[in-house]
């Protein structure tokens, strides 16, 4: 990795530090080649401080430090996209993020789904709602669903009609948040005991 510090006259370049799991940008900083270096050393990430004017390890005060994990440069060689494991909030205010945001997984329209499901869940009473029908049912109901619906995506997944498969997954995926929701718990959950598998 070749970094180009010559591009600005203060041979700085900017350090995105997002973080590895969630993918959650959490705050940016800046780095010269010793803190670079450093921070490929030690795993804990180094930045220059333009306020301090010397080498600043995040965490070093408050034990709050950003693990490494990897490090990419850009295009033009002249960013880095630091991915980390925080240790602790990341932001000196005490928030996960610089961005007063909490550092949570998004699992993109996943994660609006289990939303609207939450919502439909707290309105059981609500006549024109499937979800809601479900939830005022019950776990039998519920978990007898997400057995018709992997019993059909298997059938499918056994003929060649692609566009059944997808939409026999589609309604097995739904089902199957709606139960985790039921039982309590959602995809971050089920996303915890797969990553302590991995590890």
């Amino acid at each position: 990795m070749k970094i180009d510090f010559t591009k600005n006259t203060d041979g700085l370049v900017p350090a995105i530090i997002q973080d590895a799991t969630t993918k959650n940008v959490l705050m940016l900083g800046y780095m010269n080649q010793e803190a670079l270096d450093v921070t490929q050393k030690t795993k804990k990430v180094t930045f220059f401080s333009r306020s301090k004017n010397r080498l600043w390890t995040k965490g070093e005060e408050s034990g709050n430090f950003l693990h490494l994990v990897t490090i990419k440069n850009d295009c033009d060689n002249d960013a880095l996209l630091i991915t980390v494991n925080p240790e602790g909030p990341t932001c000196h205010t005490g928030t996960d993020t610089c961005w007063s945001e909490e550092n949570v997984q998004d699992y993109g329209f996943l994660s609006t789904l289990e939303d609207i499901i939450t919502s439909r869940k707290e309105d059981v009473e609500n006549p024109d709602s499937y979800v809601a029908s479900l939830f005022k049912k019950g776990i039998n109901k519920i978990a007898q669903k997400v057995g018709e619906e992997a019993v059909e995506t298997v059938i499918e997944a056994k003929d060649n009609n692609d566009d059944l498969f997808l939409n026999e997954s589609a309604d097995l995926l739904f089902h199957y948040l709606i139960l985790l929701q039921a039982k309590g718990y959602k995809l971050t959950n089920i996303e915890k005991v797969l990553i302590e598998r991995h590890n």
